[in-house]
């Protein structure tokens, strides 16, 4: 999802930090910090546990889109893979389009409040035309009941566990809403209506042995937390539109025109962006197959979700993205002609290609043969293998978005979180890759650009703001950006530059990427796993960062000389006027020109807020500082420094 920093900044400049309570360094270095121990299910070192389970969901869907009503409509075949040890009598769904119905709870909190979520207008929701049902081999017609934007599915014969399956044919409809909550909806262009379709099928609610089903609402700000499996679907549309959707199309000759077959074949061996549909094409008729409608068929596996968008005014372009195996994936993009500007989406594929080759390349290797970018109504929202951006994107804006659009592949489609109870462990890890990536991209070109002016640390760190541990849909709307977004990822960029260094953060980050992808992990795994593969013990970092609003303020007390005399040494008082604890590296600067770093490890924190240490010094001091390079969170730096004049 974008990162709405402006807004939110807007909004949370006027929090005051309040006072700070007294350092406890009992309350920071407390000895236990998980609330459990591990099991056979998921490890006390962060990794899955061996006899770690999880379901599996399939779909087999075929819908028609009327442009004319704005209708998707259609039948979805779910099979449904029980590998958990328990005996399933009924099933639950999730009907996201029902966030847009009048009286949808969303329509009673979120739309009342306003802002980014709320739905300028209503739809009748999806709307259930048929269900069918099979279990071991006897079908049915089952009894359901839809409660907001969930669906319960009652069997007639018990679903049994350890791989057994059940079917469910469900025929639906829904019409496609304007303004979806920024993740689908429509625009309107000189050449014709963008269509960005999202949350679009029934599908499986998550049953897993932290919580069994997981049946939180569709609200708004909480977004999804879905099962893996494989989807095949075909998109029925007007000749004249383009489709394009998660996965790879599978039908290449039947939707495409022959010039356009050779165009993406070129593509596929190129480096740089290759039109397949040209601004000046997209006026011209013949450069759609001829016809009433043109089925298109896709394809993804090892997923979670999928997404289309579909529109007769995209201009659409291609190149090759280069993997780190050697393998070959397609970076696309499709935008309507309005989005052609000074450093306009014409750029698009360049950012996409680049953005999927880095983060490959650094974590994890991008796993779909496409990765589209879409521009539209939306402002920014993900999916396997597509994203949606808004149409007026250019510039640093339209890399900023499409490199956190696809950074989201890695979390949450790579690696499973909660989205809709822990947006910190989606938006905030990507958020933090993003940093590295911008840094990366063509020599830094975009690296000075940030939504933020001024000091930020007082804001973070705000004795209003909602902890990190905090559901998404709890969390204060005009702060989320700052709670979700910003503090995880410097908490993350903290933790690699200031506690770890970055071999051996990367390490961890890695190997956790590389354990839960395609799984289920809580924030536990991830804390557990970071600290196994970094061989430190960071219950201290976690407590603070994550479970309070704790702040760091290291002042620099005093600095004072033995005896008198710069030859016999200083002695450094510093002290912790905050409640979060860290490493801190100290500057001393002597006016002979010799300086000393001295670096101290957290645990000088350990037996109270005040440490004091020595310092072999020649000369009298000019300058000590604390946190010189700026690594650390600090709330005032006013009291980091003290020159030779005070002592």
């Amino acid at each position: 999802m974008k990162q709405f920093f402006l807004w939110a900044f807007a909004a949370v400049i006027g929090i005051n930090a309040g006072a700070q309570q007294a350092y406890d360094h009992r309350e920071a270095f407390s000895p236990i910090f998980y609330p459990n121990t591990g099991n056979q299910y998921r490890s006390a070192s962060g990794q899955p546990g061996p006899a770690y389970w999880q379901n599996v969901a399939d779909y087999n869907i075929a819908v028609t889109l009327n442009t004319e009503q704005h209708k998707v409509s259609g039948e979805v075949t779910l099979t449904y893979t029980n590998n958990s040890p328990d005996e399933l009598r009924f099933l639950w769904l999730q009907l996201d389009q029902n966030i847009y119905k009048k009286d949808s709870r969303a329509s009673a909190t979120t739309t009342q409040q306003g802002g980014r979520w709320a739905n300028a207008n209503y739809t009748d929701g999806q709307v259930i035309k048929s269900i069918t049902a099979e279990v071991e081999g006897k079908k049915f017609t089952p009894k359901y009941n839809i409660t907001d934007t969930r669906m319960q599915v009652w069997l007639d014969e018990v679903l049994k566990g350890s791989g057994k399956k059940a079917k469910l044919v469900i025929g639906y409809e829904f019409v496609v809403p304007q303004y979806g909550t920024d993740r689908m909806g429509r625009l309107d262009t000189k050449n014709g209506t963008v269509y960005e379709v999202a949350q679009w099928f029934p599908r499986m609610c998550v049953y897993d042995d932290i919580q069994g089903w997981n049946t939180l609402p569709y609200i708004g700000a909480g977004e999804f937390f879905l099962e893996y499996g494989t989807i095949e679907y075909s998109v029925t549309a007007p000749s004249e539109l383009i489709v394009v959707g998660s996965g790879e199309l599978i039908n290449e000759k039947e939707a495409l025109t022959p010039v356009q077959l050779n165009r993406l074949q070129e593509a596929r061996n190129s480096d740089k962006t290759v039109m397949l549909r040209t601004e000046r094409e997209v006026t011209d008729r013949s450069s759609r197959p001829a016809g009433g409608n043109t089925t298109w068929r896709f394809r993804v596996e090892n997923t979670r979700d999928a997404a289309w968008a579909a529109s007769k005014a995209f201009v659409w372009d291609a190149a090759r993205i280069n993997l780190p195996s050697g393998k070959k994936a397609l970076a696309m993009s499709a935008y309507p002609a309005e989005s052609i500007r000074r450093n306009g989406w014409q750029r698009s594929t360049e950012f996409v290609k680049a953005s999927i080759e880095h983060y490959s390349k650094m974590w994890y290797e991008y796993p779909y043969g496409v990765a589209v970018n879409v521009a539209g109504i939306v402002g920014g929202m993900e999916y396997p293998g597509i994203v949606f951006c808004s149409y007026e994107s250019s510039g640093a804006d339209l890399w900023g978005v499409t490199d956190h659009e696809f950074g989201h592949i890695w979390f949450p489609m790579i690696v499973g979180t909660n989205e809709r109870k822990y947006a910190w462990m989606d938006e905030g890890f990507n958020t933090f890759i993003n940093g590295l990536s911008t840094k990366a991209f063509n020599k830094g070109e975009f690296a000075g650009f940030s939504y933020f002016r001024g000091e930020l640390n007082k804001y973070l760190f705000s004795k209003n703001l909602d902890p990190l541990f905090t559901t998404p849909d709890v969390a204060q709307q005009e702060a989320i950006g700052m709670v979700a977004y910003e503090k995880p990822a410097v908490m993350l960029s903290t933790l690699r530059n200031a506690v770890l260094g970055p071999e051996r953060f990367d390490a961890a980050f890695r190997e956790y990427i590389r354990r839960w992808a395609y799984k289920h992990p809580t924030p536990f795994d991830f804390f557990r796993t970071m600290e196994n593969v970094a061989g430190e013990e960071l219950g201290w970092f976690w407590r603070s960062w994550v479970f309070t609003n704790a702040s760091l303020d290291i002042a620099l007390k005093t600095v004072a000389y033995e005896e008198g005399k710069p030859e016999n040494g200083a002695n450094i008082t510093l002290e912790n006027v905050g409640q979060m604890v860290m490493p801190v590296t100290v500057l001393v600067k002597e006016s002979n020109g010799k300086e000393q770093r001295i670096n101290l490890p957290v645990e000088v924190w350990q037996r109270g807020g005040t440490h004091t240490f020595g310092v072999h010094t020649t000369s009298r001091l000019r300058e000590v500082v604390v946190d010189p390079d700026k690594l650390l969170p600090d709330m005032d730096r006013k009291n980091n420094k003290l020159d030779g004049k005070a002592f």
